[in-house]
């Protein structure tokens, strides 16, 4: 690949951080995790209620998470769950706080089932002048039915074969290129 890449992700349950860390495994590359400033609550009612809010107001949370020279990667995987349909709020803020143009922009994306929602759109838009490829997209935990981690053995080994062929299709699986 020969270029700089960078992977964030933001994941409540961890499934969206097993993603992360098979995509770094293929890709190389850094690899980070977005942190707010105020976490969410770990009650999941109270966090939904809160996200609703945000996305209703447009308030962006302030990151605890910084990237002191995102001008070295050409490449930066962004993960995240669907919330709502939407994507979450830390994810706006961190693609606000940075300019991502000329770059490459690839999202990944968790969700319980109901899919990407409007998340890929949203990137799209909050990317303007870079490059945004096709996203990839699994199904992870439900965590309002207790389902929290759901990626790991058998189906973490299901889920590894569905990036590594996404990788390849887009064109990013260094493991190809030697």
């Amino acid at each position: 690949m020969g270029k700089k890449v960078l992977i964030v992700y933001l994941s409540r349950t961890n499934n969206t951080k097993a993603i992360a860390e098979i995509i770094h495994h293929q890709v190389g590359g850094d690899l980070v995790a977005i942190e707010m400033q105020k976490p969410y609550p770990a009650d999941y009612k109270t966090t939904v209620a809160q996200v609703a809010n945000e996305n209703e107001s447009g308030f962006l949370p302030l990151l605890k998470t910084n990237i002191e020279n995102i001008d070295q990667y050409d490449t930066v995987f962004v993960g995240f769950p669907t919330w709502g349909m939407a994507l979450p709020p830390p994810i706006k803020s961190f693609l606000r706080k940075y300019n991502f143009k000329g770059k490459t922009i690839v999202p990944f994306n968790t969700n319980a089932g109901y899919g990407i929602g409007s998340t890929f759109d949203t990137v799209k838009s909050l990317c303007a002048g870079s490059k945004v490829l096709e996203g990839f997209s699994t199904k992870g935990g439900i965590e309002k039915e207790g389902v929290l981690l759901a990626i790991k053995d058998g189906v973490r080994k299901q889920a590894e074969m569905k990036v590594i062929a996404w990788l390849r299709k887009i064109g990013l699986n260094k493991k190809d290129n030697g």
